[in-house]
């Protein structure tokens, strides 16, 4: 699985980042929620890291449970939105499940 992590550079802008992840076919990890307007599109997976106080150690936990949960095979047109403690999947049809 081919990842690409948005570290929050204020000189990517979220259009350019977007064509980046696509073109190359990766599965973007990111805790911009801006990147929830592109769940209707095609994509390679979309996991968004959305904790209330977060830090490396928390936001590396969530990470590691999202990318575990599913194959490699299911990321394509995966969204994924990790909270504190839930966790929601949407594809482009409507929402997946809700654990938590």
């Amino acid at each position: 699985m081919r990842v690409l992590v948005d570290e929050n550079i204020p000189r990517i802008r979220l259009g350019r980042l977007w064509r980046l992840v696509t073109k190359e076919k990766r599965v973007l990890i990111t805790t911009d929620k801006g990147f929830t307007e592109y769940r209707g599109t095609s994509h390679y997976g979309i996991l968004i890291v959305r904790l209330r106080q977060p830090d490396r150690m928390k936001i590396h936990a969530s990470v590691l449970h999202a990318v575990e949960r599913f194959d490699e095979s299911q990321w394509p047109g995966l969204l994924v939105v990790v909270r504190d403690n839930a966790m929601s999947m949407s594809r482009a049809g409507g929402p997946i499940e809700k654990e938590g």
